[in-house]
């Protein structure tokens, strides 16, 4: 179920998605995510929102990514996968977009529960 959740101090939703997504997933606030995110970007020389610099902010945190089938009809919408994975932390990406799912549920501060994932990270 979507779960309308914003943890912009700002409350501004656009171009923030990946350090909201990681914020809700790790529970850290949105300044604390958004510093180690752009260090990481600065050590890499790209923007933060890049999946590469979050990706790999993500595995250095110990966290594990897996793909999905991004080809229809065995294609997973936010809504499925947090109905085949109700338990435990994730974020997925979508390729432009970045969500937050907490045992089964998706946060987000949009519907974003049609989009087809990419890829996602377990968040231990």
């Amino acid at each position: 179920m979507w779960v309308k959740c914003n943890i912009n101090p700002a409350k501004k939703d656009v171009g923030d998605c990946v350090i909201r997504a990681v914020g809700i997933s790790t529970d850290q606030s949105w300044l604390d995510v958004y510093d180690a995110v752009c260090l990481t970007g600065r050590e890499e020389f790209d923007m933060p929102s890049s999946d590469a610099v979050w990706g790999l902010y993500l595995y250095r945190q110990g966290f594990e990514p897996f793909i999905l089938p991004r080809r229809c009809p065995r294609c997973v919408t936010v809504k499925t996968f947090c109905a085949m994975y109700p338990k435990g932390a994730y974020i997925i990406g979508t390729g432009q977009h970045a969500v937050a799912i907490l045992d089964g549920d998706y946060y987000d501060s949009w519907d974003s529960g049609n989009q087809i994932a990419s890829f996602f990270w377990h968040i231990k």
